[in-house]
């Protein structure tokens, strides 16, 4: 069974930084977690069809952590992405 998701969001800033800030692994340890609670204490993205992005994601009371990996499917450089 497969399930698309999209997401989408309008940010009122600069087009380059804002791919940046979404797609580098020093940046995606600053906001990739839902709730202050948690943190994302490491990430890695080889950006290109066919590479690997990875973050971790925990509770910081370490009570609870997982691991989220995907591989991309697409790329349009400052665009859009697609992994599964």
């Amino acid at each position: 069974m497969s399930h698309k998701i999209t997401v989408s969001a309008a940010i009122n800033a600069d087009a380059r930084k804002v791919w940046n800030y979404y797609t580098s692994p020093e940046h995606i340890t600053q906001w990739n977690f839902a709730d202050p609670s948690w943190q994302c204490p490491s990430a890695s993205n080889d950006m290109r069809v066919g590479g690997k992005y990875a973050a971790r994601m925990e509770a910081k009371d370490g009570s609870f952590g997982f691991d989220f990996e995907a591989v991309y499917d697409e790329i349009k450089d400052g665009e859009n992405f697609k992994y599964t």
